[in-house]
């Protein structure tokens, strides 16, 4: 069985592979689409970094850089003009010049500087290639995959440290499991969240087989690592993804059921019962939500006295000082709530900009899964309960602010706006034909 199991997920990578080498040759900037695909999978190892002079950099960072080369490279040798115009620039460029902003009012300016480049500027420049790259499902898929296959290997890796640390009786469930790669477990819950979600839409809607089966494997082994990180955050996430994913398909009773029979199953196992349990307990030590609650009332006194600006950016641990109690050990980089950690990074303007990305994506994938045509439409989905992840996952963490997480949103966001500039390329090259 071991041996089926190993062929069948070598057949499952073979055929990746192939899909994207494929598509790689297909149409416009081939050797572009597949650094894309190199940059996703790098997503993870932001946490390799060293000095380039007197500038800091990591490995992603310099793959966003040189797809980004390959890419403009790639648009000269071509001719091609690239697509720019999307529903995404009027709050892309407002959320661009909040974070400018937020920049100059920072604490340390040097910081500041660093996470607008690393959080605005080149994930949505990633974005932008990917508007003009995928010019097909396959492609798109590709692009999922490569974030799935980059996102996985931290989860499984994680995850093998965790069931380590619990065969060894060195972990006690009600504290913060033990990593790898990542600073925290929960980092790998919001990374793979959305690629779940994503992946839930291919495996129940795909025409394809094959990429069926590709999204079933991965979604299970995704789920096996969600469930390892112990993320409670992700664990409600996952929740309202099992909510809104059968709704959308003809079984949506039997897919119910199906979720809340394993829901159920899961909370047999004591580990993940007793850290469930934990968070319902307020009189517990170990329960996150009174110390959540504490820091969220904090971040609002914080910003009554700093409404229009925030703390700026990588600033909230600093300007919270004085409003923070100085015998509590825990120190917060952000507050983590999705609506306070916008406000706080980046203001009123960036929070508006922010709610306005997220709004207008929801409002594309939805109008792009009920209407789009067949080959488009189950993607539409993925990046619909993507969205749905991290809004979710966001009430109680940190979904954007962190390399990948951001190269992650900005490369599913732009798949549901990409086959609109397919359709914008495909009109101006029949107008310029004599």
């Amino acid at each position: 069985m071991a041996h089926r199991g190993s062929g069948t997920a070598g057949a499952w990578w073979r055929r990746w592979v192939s899909i994207t080498a494929t598509e790689s040759v297909r149409g416009h900037y081939p050797v572009t689409f597949v650094s894309s695909i190199a940059t996703c999978v790098l997503a993870p190892a932001y946490t390799i970094r060293w000095h380039l002079g007197p500038l800091p950099t990591t490995v992603l960072e310099n793959a966003i850089l040189v797809t980004i080369a390959v890419f403009a490279v790639e648009s000269l040798r071509q001719g091609a003009v690239p697509v720019w115009r999307s529903g995404l620039v009027a709050p892309g460029l407002l959320f661009l010049a909040a974070g400018a902003i937020s920049v100059f009012v920072a604490p340390d300016q040097r910081a500041a500087l660093g996470l607008y480049r690393a959080y605005f500027i080149e994930p949505m420049a990633f974005g932008l290639v990917l508007l003009n790259v995928v010019s097909t499902p396959r492609r798109a898929l590709g692009v999922a995959g490569g974030l799935a296959v980059g996102g996985l290997l931290v989860g499984l890796a994680n995850s093998a440290v965790v069931v380590e640390a619990l065969r060894q009786h060195t972990y006690d469930v009600v504290n913060t499991p033990p990593v790898v790669v990542y600073n925290t477990a929960n980092a790998v819950a919001l990374f793979l969240g959305p690629l779940i979600a994503f992946g839930g839409a291919i495996a129940l809607h795909s025409a394809g087989r094959t990429e069926r089966w590709l999204a079933a494997g991965a979604v299970l082994l995704g789920l096996i690592c969600m469930v390892l990180s112990f993320s409670r955050g992700g664990y409600l996430a996952m929740a309202a993804v099992a909510l809104g994913l059968p709704l959308t398909h003809r079984w949506r009773w039997r897919l119910l059921t199906a979720g809340v029979l394993a829901s159920v199953a899961l909370l047999a196992i004591s580990p993940i019962r007793h850290r469930v349990l934990t968070e319902f307990d307020l009189s517990n030590g170990h329960n996150t939500l009174v110390g959540r609650f504490h820091l969220w009332s904090v971040a609002l006194q914080m910003l009554r006295d700093h409404p229009v600006f925030g703390a700026g950016l990588s600033g909230f641990a600093t300007v919270i000082g004085p409003y923070w109690n100085p015998t509590n050990i825990d120190r917060f980089t952000y507050p983590h709530n999705i609506v306070l950690n916008s406000w706080s990074e980046t203001g009123i303007l960036g929070l508006v900009a922010f709610g306005w990305i997220i709004v207008i994506g929801f409002m594309r994938s939805w109008h792009g899964w009920r209407s789009a045509s067949a080959e488009w439409k189950y993607i539409h989905l993925g990046v619909l309960l993507a969205l749905l992840a991290v809004v979710v996952h966001g009430l109680v963490d940190v979904p954007y602010l962190k390399n990948d997480l951001s190269l992650e949103f900005w490369s599913l966001l732009c798949l549901s706006f990409a086959p609109a500039a397919v359709m914008a390329t495909t009109a101006g090259a029949a107008k310029a034909a004599p």
